[in-house]
């Protein structure tokens, strides 16, 4: 495993990158020329012209995402800036066309104003059929991803949503594999970032009705300063809003005053937080999600030693990789099929459940695909474009 970085790094050297384009049309002849250039061209821009909706099936557009970010909260590296952040979006593109058939394209900003990226996405929203917003800093990612739901394209920040929605699929069969009720469980979660907030809102049905959600009796979060509480004075205002669904009873102290006799651990913040005697302090045969990246907040084998029944990280050589491929190509693929003007929290409900229900017999060592797996991406793309589809023969959303 120490070895795959400097493996990696000589692989970009030698292809210079990840992705090249490749036409779809030949370009032999004059004839080739003139249909795929001048002047054939000048009819479909004629047709689209008249009806922009025909630019979906006429161009790329209907097939194609904006990767975005502006390098400020990259994989477990931080803020590196939208040049270095290049070959993680390049990755992410790769992901997309391999697991859905969607082109995608990396979108570096060289800024980190809110107001100048959320002008950006918009000029540059012709173009393509959503956009995947990714490795942006909390608090701003809310906010530029509230401020682009009207562009009539997905607009969807993975870092939120793709962890999410993975989490909820991975704890719906841990919940299972231990034989618990998800409307019974008392969960904590390390880290009050992107991720961390999401999957709060997600586990307690936040926006998302509870005719489409089943929430968890109770969250609790903690950053470096212990239990988000009324009582905090130093919270900012993404962490003061957490409080209007989460610690309903104003607990107070640290992650280990909040762990001790909690069913389900979930981390999203650096490694090495826990220990076997926490684990041991909480529910019996609890679930742990320690998915701090490269080191987990806890090693499987250190908290299954001390009791867990199912453990899960943001890790490929362990089991139950938490990984977001296995939402967000799926996601897309059934919006853009759908040709829903944004992904809604409907829409993320049914993917979950779908991702779960791939799983028809889960087991302590497998609540979740593998990536790899034939038909992960197709079965999350097709709830993902039927409950879109419903949204939007009931009026629910509109198409563009």
């Amino acid at each position: 495993m120490t070895d795959v970085y400097e493996r990696s790094l000589a692989l970009h050297a030698k292809h210079h990158g990840k992705l090249e384009i490749a036409s779809k049309l030949p370009l032999e002849t004059q004839d080739d020329l003139a249909l795929a250039y001048s002047p054939g061209v000048s009819r479909p821009c004629e047709v689209i012209a008249e009806d922009a909706s025909r630019a979906r099936d006429l161009t790329i557009k209907g097939n194609s995402i904006a990767v975005v970010t502006d390098g400020s909260a990259v994989l477990g590296l931080g803020n590196i800036g939208p040049v270095a952040a290049l070959p993680v979006m390049e990755g992410k593109a790769l992901l997309f066309k391999r697991y859905a058939g969607i082109d995608a394209w990396p979108i570096c900003l060289d800024s980190q104003d809110t107001d100048v990226i959320v002008e950006t996405v918009r000029l540059i929203a012709p173009g393509f059929g959503g956009v995947n917003l990714e490795d942006i800093a909390a608090p701003r990612c809310f906010e530029i991803e509230e401020r682009l739901q009207d562009l009539g394209i997905p607009v969807f920040h993975d870092d939120q949503h793709g962890t999410a929605i993975v989490l909820l699929a991975a704890l719906i069969n841990a919940a299972r594999v231990t034989e618990r009720k998800l409307e019974d469980l008392s969960v904590v979660i390390m880290g009050a970032g992107a991720a961390g907030t999401a999957i709060a809102k997600l586990l307690r049905c936040v926006g998302y009705g509870e005719h489409e959600c089943v929430p968890v009796r109770e969250v609790i979060v903690c950053d470096r300063g212990g239990i988000l509480s009324r009582d905090r004075k130093d919270l900012n205002d993404a962490k003061r809003d957490l409080l209007g669904y989460t610690n309903r009873n104003n607990r107070t102290g640290s992650l280990r005053d909040a762990i001790a006799g909690a069913e389900v651990f979930i981390g999203v913040s650096v490694g090495n937080l826990l220990t076997q005697d926490d684990v041991r302090s909480m529910a019996p045969h609890p679930i742990l999600f320690p998915m701090a990246n490269p080191t987990p907040e806890i090693m499987p084998d250190e908290a299954l030693a001390a009791g867990a029944a199912v453990v899960g990280t943001g890790r490929s050589d362990f089991p139950n990789q938490i990984n977001n491929v296995l939402a967000f190509p799926g996601i897309f693929r059934g919006a853009l099929d759908a040709a829903a003007p944004r992904i809604s929290a409907h829409m993320m409900i049914h993917a979950a459940y779908a991702l779960a229900g791939s799983i028809p017999e889960p087991t302590a060592d497998k609540v979740l695909p593998l990536p790899t797996e034939v038909g992960t991406a197709e079965a999350v793309a097709r709830a993902v474009s039927d409950a879109a589809r419903r949204e939007m023969e009931r009026g629910d959303m509109t198409s563009q």
